[in-house]
């Protein structure tokens, strides 16, 4: 029975690999990928639309800008959030056939962690 409580107490400290907690700071510099297309800092559209406030919105609703029908079907029923955000930004083109987002995605889980604290601070929901 200890050894139990004791195997339950070590796993219950491990974060899981979902729970990686990004550094904002560290996110900043991984963005600059994405601000050569994306503002964030303002609600201005650049090639693409304005990232402030994406997460707890929904997918290709930003206003003032014409959406890929691709994006705007993949919207439907979705909130922009953490987990969305993760397998989004890993592979957009994947996630959203027919997108016109041409950027392939980050390929490093700790670099998308990083953006999405960075892109946490410019959100209604942070």
């Amino acid at each position: 029975m200890r050894i139990m409580l004791a195997a339950t107490a070590v796993f219950a400290a491990v974060p899981s690999a979902n729970a990686l907690e990004g550094d904002a700071e560290a996110g900043a510099q991984v963005f600059k990928k994405c601000a050569v297309c994306h503002n964030i800092e303002s609600a201005d559209k650049k090639v693409g639309p304005s990232l402030q406030g994406v997460i707890g919105r929904q997918p290709g609703t930003a206003a003032g800008f014409n959406y890929s029908k691709a994006m705007i079907a993949f919207g439907q029923g979705k909130i922009w959030n953490e987990d969305l955000l993760k397998t989004y930004l890993a592979n957009p083109r994947e996630v959203v056939k027919g997108t016109r987002m041409a950027f392939p995605g980050l390929k490093k889980n700790e670099d998308i962690a990083n953006v999405i604290a960075y892109v946490k601070q410019f959100s209604h929901t942070n």
